[in-house]
């Protein structure tokens, strides 16, 4: 019990609950009986206290100081220090931003496509070079035929870089209906915005924290992990493009896919099966894990 209110409260609790006079409360709580018995001869701040809730909810990003300026333009001058008293007494400081402002999409159930071509997933990937820079992947997989759009990969990845990629998918394959993706600082950038109205392609950003609300791109994900990136030393940029070109036309074309009843997402999209991917020769890496190689 540190302020004066809390002392109060504690000689009327003592008061009313074990019966005691004011004299000896106030000698167990360790006050003064005038600090007790004083009543505030403060004025009621109920106009000021009302006109400054309006105009902080009509200026959420003014504080006390410029709130107090459009007070005094109404004849209201209150001492500074009054004014801020009851600022915060009122709780009307201003919030701080949670981040910045970012691409708006649709948030809505989503439902299954029933063709090919009708979403695409977003999502990036990460991985580094034997001289230990890293790069990262763009990959756009179709939802419904399973089919790897692309793997776009460089060692930085804008939002313009995706939606230049994103308009050469389109100039190839047609426009999707909704592109998915998750919150990520180049997904909810003004170029992806931008792109997404100009090009009217919906764009449905997935609820922060939930990656399974884009599944069919975390399973592809989670597929080149395992079958390419683990198993493969990168010495360049140019030969990781080369090994992940080699790996998206055996994913698309060779590889079976269990969800597809063992049919590739090729046949799945009604393209002809073009055979196997070219020929890699393995180098196996003293410095990796064993099994794994370096593809040339």
């Amino acid at each position: 019990m540190v302020t004066p209110g809390a002392k109060r409260e504690a000689v009327a609790h003592a008061r009313e609950h074990h019966g005691l006079s004011e004299r000896r409360a106030c000698n167990l709580v360790g006050v003064s009986r005038r600090v007790i018995r004083y009543r505030s001869s403060r004025p009621d701040d109920g106009p000021l206290r009302q006109r400054l809730r309006e105009l902080a909810a009509e200026r959420r990003r003014f504080g006390y100081r410029r709130l107090g300026y459009l007070l005094a333009r109404e004849g209201i001058t209150p001492n500074h220090k009054k004014l801020l008293r009851v600022y915060r007494e009122e709780n009307l400081r201003v919030r701080r931003r949670g981040g910045r402002k970012r691409a708006l999409g649709t948030r809505a159930p989503m439902v299954l496509p029933d063709g090919p071509n009708q979403r695409w997933s977003l999502d990036f990937v990460s991985d580094t070079l034997t001289c230990s820079r890293r790069f990262r992947i763009l990959c756009v997989v179709d939802d419904y035929t399973r089919e790897c759009l692309a793997l776009v990969a460089d060692t930085s990845l804008s939002g313009v870089r995706v939606a230049r990629e994103l308009t050469r998918l389109i100039g190839m394959r047609g426009e999707p209906h909704t592109v998915v993706s998750d919150n990520g600082t180049e997904l909810t950038s003004s170029a992806i915005l931008r792109w997404s109205q100009e090009r009217r392609v919906e764009w449905h950003y997935i609820a922060p924290g939930k990656p399974m609300q884009n599944g069919f791109v975390e399973s592809f994900n989670g597929r080149l992990r395992d079958e390419c990136l683990n198993e493969t030393l990168f010495t360049s940029l140019p030969h990781a493009r080369s090994v992940l070109d080699a790996w998206r036309h055996d994913y698309n074309h060779v590889r079976p896919h269990s969800k597809l009843g063992g049919r590739t997402p090729a046949e799945k999209a009604g393209q002809p099966v073009r055979g196997h991917a070219p020929g890699q020769v393995a180098i196996t890496s003293t410095n990796h894990h064993e099994g794994a190689g370096l593809y040339l």
